[in-house]
This record gives C-alpha cells, structure tokens and sequence, in this order.
C-alpha cells in the first residue's frame, strides 16, 4: 500500500509539471510530448479503479441521545435500560474480527447455499468449539456449501476484555470464522447483534441462498436443513421464507424481575407482531435483506426475535411454524423415558438449550447408521416434531 502511495504522489508530480509543460506548449502552439499523454492517462486510470468493496460503516463514536432525559419516569428505569434508551439509536461500531472471504466475495456469494449464523459471547470457546466439530462444520453436502460465522460483541473490561479479544482473535487465525464488533455484548444488545451481521452481510455475502439463525446452545441438524431447504419449489433463496417456533398474541412483558421486561418507555404498544422464537430459525437470502431494509426505518427494540417480526410485519411479509424447530426443548411425555434418546433427535430441525459435551454425543450418535429406533420413538416423532420436510 505504502509503494503504491509513493507511486501516485511521484506520477502527480510529474503530471503537474507536464501540465504546466502543456500550457506552455499550447501558448507557443507547440505539441505535447506522447511521455506526457501517457502519465495524463495513467493519473486518470489511479483515479478510477474499479471499487473491489462497499464502504466500510462509520466507526466514529455515537453519542447518546439526551432527549431520552424527557420521557416519563426516565429516572426510576433500571440502569441498562436507561443505557439502551440512550443509545438505541446507535446501529454502526467498530468492527475488531472481520471474514473477508467467507463467502468467496460478495459477487460468489451465491455459493454458499447454507450459512450458519451463530449469536455467541466471548467467554463461550468450549460451545464454539464443539460445533465446529458438529452439526456447524464447514463442508459440502448434497452437492452446496454450508459455511459458518459466529457473531459477538466484548464484554467484561481492562485486562479481562483485553484477554477475550486475544482469545477470538487466536480463535478467528484458526478458523477464520468470528465476526466481531466493539459494542456491550449483553442480552439487550442481541437485537443490535443481528442488525451489525445484516450490515455485513449487505457487504460481504449478499447473495447467500438460505440462512440459520440461532444461539450457539442449539442442537441442529444441518443435513435435514439442506433436504428440507432443496425441497422448497420455486425457491432458491430469492424468494420470501421465515420459518421456527412460531409465536402469536404475545405481549410485552411489563413484570420487573423478568429478563424479558420491557417498559412501556420502549414499546408502548401492548402487543407484537407474530414471530420466530430467537433460539434457532431458517430464513432466506431475500428475507435477509429485507429486513435489513425494513431495519433502516424501525427503532431497535431489545427482544431480538420480535425485532426481527416487526420487520416482517412492516414488509407485509409472515413467518410461519415448523414441527422441527423446538426451541423451548424436546417434549417426551413418556414417563422415565431417556429424554436425550438420539431417535427423539434424528429427524428434527433444531432443539434449543444443549450442553456443550451432549451437543458432542448427540451428532455423533444421530450420524451412526446401526441406530435402531422402535415405532414408539417414530410415533412420538411424529407427533412432537412432525416431519422436517413438510
């Protein structure tokens, strides 16, 4: 970059004085030298390179905003409330980890059919690392790409937030796989999460057909993702599709000691839009970026998955239900039945709430061809989850 610099600033020099060499030339009608035509055009040609990226978003600091002071009992708010008042205004951050070629470029992005988009914090290595090892490994299957980003913010301060960044750095040398921005990574910030991994996706992957969204204490099964996303007709990624655990007639939860509390301050309306819960959902490439789109004009809410509804909801767009994601957990009404019985887990979707080192013997014991599974375990498939290819 630096010999590039040295080179434009020496072809300008030279430009300038045959410049003036040309304005004499031209007040004595005599001809321009063909040395000097060239540098003309090689300054032109500096000057028009072909853009290899979009902008870069703004890194410079936002600053709060202090008309949230006026609203009704600002004061008697909790303090990260207050926090997200001031500053939900705020969408662009500095961005520590960055992917550049994850999707092979954004004019290749259209190769990757599956990309797995991963909401995780910094101190969770152990659950990173085993599903790179599981049902998020990068690979070919069925003849597209799956690949895989885990997305995360900072947390803690001084020397403890300095070791964490060192450790996803490391992490991200290795895999190549972590996106990361310098904002608070809390839980009211996971609706600002999604709205930074849509900005780079605008950027880096813009044409990536299908998407998975979900928390990096999912159980998934990428292989019933991709038979059930190649049998969508008439649609290969272009098209609108949200679908999870959906949820309707939800309320804002107005009860303090709640982690879901918000107060009316935020939402004043006193319902939401139907939506997706946030553990785990499929959407497509086109659904992606409309609600980037519709993100533009809508104020941040910090429930996540009702965020994402509303932007639905403002696209005159539906999300829909799926039997095979199970974000509130497998129900196995049977009594003292092994809830974690691999058969249970062969033909769904998604399972919210796994504990790294179970995550690990799931994948391995769903991928066994000798696993035998009764008419019992088939009927309560059926009837817990359906089937994942409906």
């Amino acid at each position: 970059m630096k010999k590039k610099n040295v080179v434009m600033i020496a072809l300008f020099l030279t430009g300038l004085m045959c410049l003036l060499i040309t304005i004499n030339k031209i007040e004595s009608k005599e001809d321009v030298s063909p040395k000097c035509r060239r540098i003309e055009e090689m300054l032109h040609n500096l000057t028009n390179f072909p853009r290899t990226q979009t902008p870069e978003p703004s890194s410079a600091p936002c600053y709060p905003n202090m008309s949230a002071y006026k609203l009704p009992e600002f004061s008697t708010l909790q303090d990260h409330i207050k926090d997200f008042l001031l500053y939900r205004h705020c969408k662009s951050f500095p961005m520590i980890l960055d992917v550049h070629d994850k999707c092979g470029g954004a004019q290749n992005s259209a190769d990757v059919f599956l990309l797995l988009v991963i909401k995780s914090s910094p101190e969770n290595y152990d659950r990173r690392e085993v599903l790179r090892k599981t049902w998020a490994e990068e690979r070919l299957h069925k003849g597209v790409w799956i690949r895989r980003v885990f997305i995360i913010g900072t947390s803690r301060s001084g020397f403890e937030k300095h070791r964490l960044n060192r450790l996803l750095k490391l992490e991200n040398n290795e895999n190549k796989d972590i996106l990361q921005w310098d904002f608070n990574d809390s839980f009211f910030n996971l609706t600002l999460k999604q709205i930074l991994f849509l900005q780079w996706m605008d950027r880096r992957c813009p044409n990536a057909r299908f998407l998975l969204d979900g928390d990096d204490d999912i159980f998934a099964n990428t292989f019933n993702m991709i038979e059930y996303l190649q049998g969508q007709e008439d649609n290969d990624g272009s098209r609108h599709l949200f679908t999870g655990h959906l949820l309707q007639k939800v309320k804002p939860i107005r009860k303090l000691s709640s982690k879901y509390y918000v107060p009316v301050q935020i939402h004043e309306s006193n319902r939401y839009p139907p939506y997706c819960g946030g553990g785990g959902f499929l959407l497509s490439g086109f659904t992606a970026r409309t609600i980037y789109k519709m993100s533009h004009s809508i104020i941040l809410l910090p429930i996540d998955d009702v965020y994402m509804g509303m932007c639905l909801e403002k696209a005159g767009l539906q999300p829909t239900f799926h039997f095979g994601v199970r974000t509130f957990g497998m129900n196995v009404p049977i009594k003292n039945a092994d809830k974690l019985d691999p058969c249970y887990y062969r033909e769904i979707l998604v399972v919210h709430r796994f504990q790294p080192h179970m995550i690990f013997v799931m994948w391995n014991e769903i991928q066994n061809p000798d696993l035998q599974c009764s008419k019992t375990h088939y009927s309560l498939q059926t009837s817990t989850t359906s089937s994942v290819f409906m």
